[in-house]
This record gives C-alpha cells, structure tokens and sequence, in this order.
C-alpha cells in the first residue's frame, strides 16, 4: 500500500536518491502508475509545484524514449504549453522528472464524445509530425521481424490463426518509406482536457516511424462506430495519411502486438481487444 510519507514506493534506493536531490521535501500527491508495467508514475508537490516523477527498471525502454522525446520531438507541443516540459532525468537510472498538467485524462469521459476533441488532437499530430522527414531503408523489414517475435512468444492465438498471419507477413514488400516523429500510442487515456484545451502526455513510446502509424489505436477504439470524431481528426491533421497498402500492414502487427502483449501482462479485456482486431486486418490482408 502507498503510505503518505512515502513519495516514491517501488523505486530503488538509487532512483530514489536522484529524486531526492532534485526534489528535496517533496511530498506524494498521486500514484498515476498503471500496474501492468514496473513504470511508476507518481505526481509529487514540491515548494508548492506539483511534478511527475517516471521511473523504471533497467530492462524497460519506455523512459529512454521519453527522455529522448522530451528532447529532440516535443517543442511544438511545450511551446504552447500542450505537453509537460521536462525538468530533470538521469537514463543510466531510467528516472525523469516533467512538470504536472492539470486536466482530466479525456478517455471515458464526456470529452471523448465531443468532435472538438479530436480536431484538436488532430492539429496537435500533425505540429508534431511536420518537425521533418527521413527515408528508413529498413522500417517494414523491422517491424515485420517484431511482429514475428510476438507470435514466438506465449500468447493464445490459435495456432491455424498464428499460421495465416505468417503467410500474411512473408507477403510484405519491404520498401523503403518516410517516418516522421511520432507519439507511438496516441489516444484518449494520453490526452488531458482542461477548460476545452487537449494537451498531451507519455512519450514512452515516441520514435521515428509512418505518420500513419499515429492513427492506429484511434482507428481502433475511437473512430469505429463514430464518423464524426474522425472527420473531425483529419479535419484538424489536413489530410489522411493512410496509404492502403501499408496501413493494412500496420492494423496487422498492431493486431499481433496487441493480443500477445496483452496476454504477457495479463490485461484480458486489452487481450481479447487484440484477438478482434486479429480477425479484421486478416480479412483486409492480401
């Protein structure tokens, strides 16, 4: 149990060090943490400004990214102040420190039935992607290897399913193609709404990829069903960037990630999510 006087439960002495000397007295006003990932996440009031302090063990990637987000991605956002600024971080300890928003997460709230909502998140990818471009001679034959890797590893995809989604992977073409900064996991549990203004949050998983690739848990768990928060989306971003081809590419190694990684950490309603979202892109693949 988080105990009051304990700002920082489940961090190693180390990390706790570091925190303390960046942020002598600080005080616990909220674990944010998850739970399925070591990532403790922890809002903390330090001379009367509260902070978040990300810190993990050392096998996990997602505070590197951040940290690298944080400074080479994210000043169209902090600029305006539509995302945290980051303040402190150490990657041999895999800790940072960012400064608070305030807002609400937008995901199972009114926010995220409102179109605004997603014109706004909509015109805040597309600053974020139109830092620049580069060419990845490599990106299709990567991402086609780590969807491989998921179906190596336990999970409970059937084994005559598991076979037609390698035959669907041995059919990619791997050609090169554009990436663009990206957010890695842009959706409503990532974005804060305070007073009508979207901003934000977790760059854990932030790289270089297709801009399309931004649209994928979107296409997912928020636009089905819902034209209207789509048409405002690409309203907002200014154009559609899914290319069919390979945007079946990605709802198919999105699908695998999602199933088996869900299956690893034991988020069953997240699991069967991704067994649905199996069966779609093999109907769409060929």
């Amino acid at each position: 149990m988080t105990r009051p006087d304990d700002p920082l439960p489940g961090l190693t002495p180390e990390q706790r060090a570091r925190v303390a000397g960046w942020l002598p007295g600080a005080r616990l006003v909220r674990d944010h943490s998850w739970g399925l990932v070591d990532t403790a996440v922890r809002q903390l009031r330090h001379g009367g400004v509260d902070v978040v302090v990300k810190a993990a063990g050392p096998d996990n990637h997602h505070i590197g990214r951040e940290l690298t987000a944080h400074e080479t991605m994210l000043a169209p956002w902090t600029a305006i102040g539509r995302a945290p600024r980051l303040l402190h971080g150490d990657r041999d300890l895999n800790i940072l420190v960012a400064s608070y928003l305030p807002g609400d997460l937008v995901q199972d709230t009114p926010a995220a039935a409102d179109p605004d909502t997603y014109r706004q998140a909509g015109e805040l990818l597309a600053a974020l992607h139109q830092q620049g471009s580069r060419t990845d001679e490599c990106y299709e034959a990567r991402m086609d290897a780590a969807a491989l890797t998921w179906l190596d590893r336990p999970h409970r995809i059937d084994p005559d399913t598991c076979g037609a989604l390698r035959e669907a992977i041995a059919g990619h073409r791997h050609e090169p193609v554009e990436v663009v900064p990206t957010h890695g996991d842009y959706q409503t549990r990532n974005w804060l709404v305070a007073d009508g203004t979207v901003s934000v949050i977790d760059f854990g998983r932030a790289q270089w990829r297709p801009a399309h690739t931004d649209l994928a848990r979107l296409a997912t768990r928020e636009f089905p069903g819902h034209p209207e928060r789509e048409e405002a989306f690409l309203q907002g971003y200014g154009s559609d960037p899914r290319e069919p081809a390979a945007w079946r590419r990605t709802t198919l190694r999105e699908a695998i990630g999602t199933a088996a990684w869900a299956y690893q950490v034991g988020d069953r309603p997240f699991e069967e999510q991704g067994h649905r979202m199996i069966a779609a892109a093999l109907r769409t693949a060929g």
